[in-house]
């Protein structure tokens, strides 16, 4: 097995070197029944942070969890990188509840987002550093005059709700939008279908930050998963 591989939060903070690769382990698609140790072994398997897919049945037609479950991954994995992803209709809401519940990273969603650039600066304020995400249909356009004030910019690579649907493809073409407008440095992150069949795609249009879930959880060998959707060897 792996050593236990954890970031020094904030780590999108840092611009991304050429060729860094991350892999985020979903924990959406963990037992919950167990999900310290599910998270663990997602850590221990290789992962480099842990994400946290939050729903609020509005923007998203699913429920998840709320910051009693990110306070308890905290609680019991603290060094680990908690990226909270926010799928809610409202985000500013619950931008100070989930930084006290130990969010390292919050992402919003650009479909709900007035004031772009007045989000970045609330969560930096929270010590937690920023992203901005988009739904597959969604233009990537959307993205070019605020991006480059956050830290990290999302493709959702399904439409947000659920863990397990289908890679849509054609997604790649705005990560690859994002990687030619915005440069080499900055942190692009893919979430939904990732797994070792698909992340090669994610990875050629300029993703470095690659969310996986099922294709982890649901893994014979996690260990080996993770290796392969990072491109490793």
């Amino acid at each position: 097995m792996a050593e236990t591989s954890v970031l020094t939060p904030p780590s999108f903070a840092v611009p991304a070197a050429p060729g860094t690769r991350l892999v985020a382990a979903s924990i959406l698609s963990a037992d919950f029944g167990q999900l310290a140790s599910d998270a663990q072994r997602a850590l221990d398997a290789g992962a480099d942070l842990l994400h946290v897919d939050i729903m609020d049945g509005h923007f998203v037609p699913n429920l998840s969890m709320g910051p009693a479950i990110c306070e308890a991954v905290h609680r019991h994995l603290p060094e680990a990188m908690l990226d909270v992803h926010l799928m809610v209709s409202d985000p500013a809401a619950y931008l100070e509840p989930f930084a006290k519940a130990g969010a390292n990273h919050l992402t919003v969603h650009a479909e709900v987002v007035d004031q772009p650039a007045d989000m970045v600066g609330r969560i930096h304020a929270l010590g937690c550093t920023a992203g901005l995400a988009i739904n597959p249909d969604t233009p990537v356009e959307a993205m070019f005059e605020a991006g480059e004030e956050f830290d990290l910019l999302l493709v959702m690579s399904v439409h947000p709700g659920f863990s397990g649907q289908r890679f849509i493809e054609s997604v790649c073409e705005k990560t690859h939008a994002l990687r030619t407008h915005f440069g080499s440095e900055v942190w692009i992150q893919m979430d939904g279908g990732v797994g070792p069949s698909t992340a090669a795609q994610a990875r050629e249009a300029g993703c470095n930050v690659l969310v996986s879930a099922s294709a982890i959880y649901g893994a014979d060998d996690p260990e080996a998963a993770i290796s392969q959707i990072r491109g490793a060897g």
